[in-house]
């Protein structure tokens, strides 16, 4: 009997192990996690300390018995170690898997900045259902709540407290908001808005201390003391592979893989927040942790590693991975796609309504737009994905975005719907 064994239980191990069961009825699948809830979203967290649901709600899949009924073995347990060369799992519970097929899905956790009195009581991360449970209890209406961070996840933690009514204030090292997302100009744009809320903000700021007790003391890098109830750790995460060390599978930043979502050894397979893969864009590996992404790579690794323990030929492709990134900041939507930064010997061009509270930014390679950045400009969010992941060749449209940026709409349709009219008119020929 095969064994397809699947280390991580979030949306890509859980999706992975259904595309596995649809295609292999019989074959055996387990699903290893290490957090006592059944598999949730950490994305849903936000929308439950917001209070919008509980924490069923956070489930990603809601039948009691959904995994049962697909005869799914479920473990709950640290992964130690892998043995590739004899295909087996060593887990903290003192038991040894073996495995036909494996998936590594781990995803990723939190970092833990080397800050003096980062471990003392009232310092929470935002990752776990357990994390918010105690920072439940903390940010009640009017406590002083201090985070550490404003990069994508913090900015998206920022909404969930401000709905609480918390007196909040939010350090980020970088000169700007969402550093890693937005340009300068951006950036500064998305400060502004939260400050206008009611949010202090820090930037080029870092936390050298926090002294423990009720409240905690928070020493500043510009020479200040906040204090603070409630101190939330937001200063990013990175791939939860660390107990790959020494197993023989090429890891970078996170587990590198191929257009099969396999690692460099056979019938071993990553997908989801832990997965390297090809971002046809930049033409580099990359490792997009946005759930989308994670879902896709699952259902290509799980229908490859079925083939794989059939000794057939990979079925399925993976089309490659851009980084898109739509965030939503106290009601202010903002965009990333691409290459948002440009790239040597590119083109770009920039729009600013400060007024409205506006900015676009259109990065070009040749004919190709390869990224772009956006506040404040929703009507366009899905044009500018389609541009930029599509690779469209604009033509005479790049020099008339160059002109008027706004025009994206009708660049798309006279450039993408031409482009796939041409190609379908060859189909048709074909025939």
């Amino acid at each position: 009997m095969t064994h397809h064994l699947i280390l991580g239980a979030g949306p890509a191990g859980v999706i992975a192990a259904e595309t596995i069961r649809k295609l292999a009825p019989s074959d055996t699948i387990t699903l290893v996690g290490d957090e006592p809830e059944p598999p949730y979203s950490r994305m849903a967290i936000p929308y439950l300390l917001m209070g919008n649901i509980d924490e069923r709600g956070t489930y990603l899949r809601k039948s009691t018995s959904h995994f049962e009924d697909l005869k799914l073995n479920v473990v709950r347990a640290l992964v130690k170690y892998v043995d590739v060369a004899t295909k087996t799992v060593a887990l903290d519970n003192g038991k040894t898997l073996n495995y036909d097929t494996l998936l590594v899905a781990t995803g990723s956790h939190p970092i833990h900045p080397p800050i003096p009195g980062i471990d003392s009581d009232g310092v929470e991360t935002c990752w776990t259902l357990a994390d918010a449970r105690a920072i439940a209890k903390l940010a009640t209406k009017g406590a002083r709540v201090l985070q550490l961070g404003a990069g994508f996840i913090g900015c998206i933690i920022m909404e969930s407290l401000a709905a609480r009514g918390v007196k909040l204030s939010v350090v980020e090292m970088g000169d700007r908001m969402v550093p890693r997302m937005m340009g300068p100009t951006a950036g500064g744009m998305i400060r502004d808005w939260c400050e206008a809320k009611g949010v202090q903000v820090f930037t080029g700021t870092k936390v050298e201390s926090i002294t423990a007790g009720k409240p905690l003391q928070v020493k500043l890098s510009n020479g200040q003391t906040v204090e603070a109830d409630l101190v939330i750790s937001a200063a990013g995460v990175r791939p939860a592979i660390g107990y790959l060390k020494g197993s023989g599978i090429t890891c970078l930043l996170g587990v590198l893989t191929d257009e099969h979502l396999q690692t460099n050894v056979p019938g071993v397979y990553a997908a989801g927040d832990c997965a390297e893969a090809f971002d046809k864009v930049t033409g580099k590996t990359i490792v997009s942790a946005i759930q989308p992404n994670a879902a896709e790579q699952a259902r290509v690794a799980g229908a490859n590693m079925v083939a794989f323990s059939r000794g057939k030929v990979a079925p399925s492709n993976l089309k490659g991975v851009t980084q898109i990134n739509v965030l939503d900041t106290l009601g202010l939507i903002s965009t990333s796609f691409g290459d948002w930064q440009g790239r040597p010997g590119g083109e770009h061009v920039e729009l600013t309504d400060a007024k409205a509270g506006r900015h676009l930014s259109l990065q070009f390679h040749g004919e190709v737009l390869v990224g772009c950045n956006s506040v404040g400009w929703t009507e366009h969010v899905g044009v500018m994905r389609g541009l930029v992941e599509g690779q469209v060749k604009l033509g005479e449209w790049k020099d008339r975005l160059k002109q008027d940026p706004t025009k994206l709409m009708e660049a798309y349709l006279a450039s993408a719907q031409a482009q796939g009219q041409w190609a379908g008119a060859q189909d048709e020929r074909r025939r």
